[in-house]
């Protein structure tokens, strides 16, 4: 019989009244402006017994440019390795937290399941929800405690780990599957692109920020909201599997993280995600005349990326503008509609 526990979100409360010699506790935290943020932070303080896993160094495999994308997942069982030695056993309680509403912290939530570890759950309201537990003070939403999806164990869990898929098959089922962009709406617009070089969407798409997840508060809506909010975006879909993806397939994990804490059917992951998919001028994009612009941020991201250099196909569009409006005509096809 399998052991109860939390698979998807813990409260604080919750999490203060679990055996710490039977938990895993790991802090996410993380900067995309500044990547050496997170671990002052950790040392400047963090929950007690935590762990510090840096999202470029543990979350994340090598980067190729222009082959994949920005935080391409590891070799699995070099992630599992990882966490058998921070003492993780088929016994043990993952907690992953941060201070960004969840959004590092789903994907180690996503990546620990991958990898074969079934109990594992997202700090709710993340850092700054334990630092209010601790000082006794009352969130904003009156909800610690209450929801008892993230306050009371049990014994449910996806009995098969997640797969991601590859660039490949996402091709191969142009308009047979439903992609949900996790990107804030400008950057699926590619109105307002500061991290990847090109602007716009995967054809067909959906936009649907992991921002929407989350109350003032930064804690997860509840498991009706968060139900309702999926099911309108998938009106009209039919039967067909979700997909998600974002920029790097980080958010990417935090719409999957909110569809299981729903209770519906578990998307798939696009791991490489946008920052993978124009990699290959081949791949249509949308809007037709988003347009391939240098994103400023790009060689601040992540120093293993500083230098990038696109496709060659593509090097003559390094000064093409901001706006997407006056870009240069793209490199890239489009899928018919369908």
């Amino acid at each position: 019989m399998r052991l109860a526990g939390f698979h998807t979100l813990i409260s604080a409360q919750a999490l203060a009244a679990l055996d710490a010699e039977r938990v895993r506790l790991f802090d996410c935290r993380f900067d995309l402006q500044d990547p050496t943020a997170a671990a002052a932070q950790f040392q400047a303080g963090h929950i007690p017994n935590a762990i510090h896993l840096d999202l470029e160094r543990d979350l994340a495999g090598p980067v190729t440019p222009g082959r994949t994308g920005r935080h391409p997942l590891p070799e699995r069982e070099a992630f599992a390795r990882l966490l058998r030695s921070h003492g993780v056993d088929e016994n043990t309680q993952i907690i992953a937290y941060d201070a960004s509403g969840g959004l590092f912290a789903s994907r180690f939530w996503w990546m620990a399941r991958w990898a074969g570890h079934t109990r594992a759950a997202v700090l709710d309201g993340g850092y700054q929800a334990w630092l209010e537990w601790h000082r006794g003070a009352v969130p904003a939403s009156g909800r610690e405690g209450v929801d008892d999806a993230s306050s009371a164990a049990d014994s449910r869990s996806t009995a098969t780990p997640p797969a991601p898929v590859s660039m490949q098959a996402m091709r191969e089922h142009a308009g047979a599957w439903t992609l949900l962009d996790a990107r804030a709406a400008d950057r699926f617009r590619g109105e307002n692109e500061t991290l990847d070089p090109i602007a716009g969407h995967i054809p067909g798409a959906l936009s649907a920020p992991f921002q929407d997840n989350l109350a003032p508060d930064g804690r997860f809506l509840s498991r009706a909201a968060l139900r309702a909010r999926f099911e309108r975006l998938l009106a009209n879909r039919g039967e067909a599997p979700a997909v998600c993806y974002c920029g790097s397939g980080v958010s990417a994990a935090h719409n999957i993280l909110a569809f299981v804490h729903a209770g519906l059917a578990e998307p798939a992951l696009y791991p490489g995600s946008w920052s993978e998919w124009i990699t290959d001028p081949a791949n249509p994009i949308e809007p037709e005349r988003a347009g391939p612009q240098l994103a400023s941020a790009w060689a601040a991201t992540t120093p293993r990326q500083a230098g990038f250099t696109p496709p060659a196909s593509r090097s003559t569009l390094e000064s093409a503008p901001r706006c997407p409006a006056q870009s240069t005509t793209p490199t890239h096809r489009r899928w018919p509609a369908t």
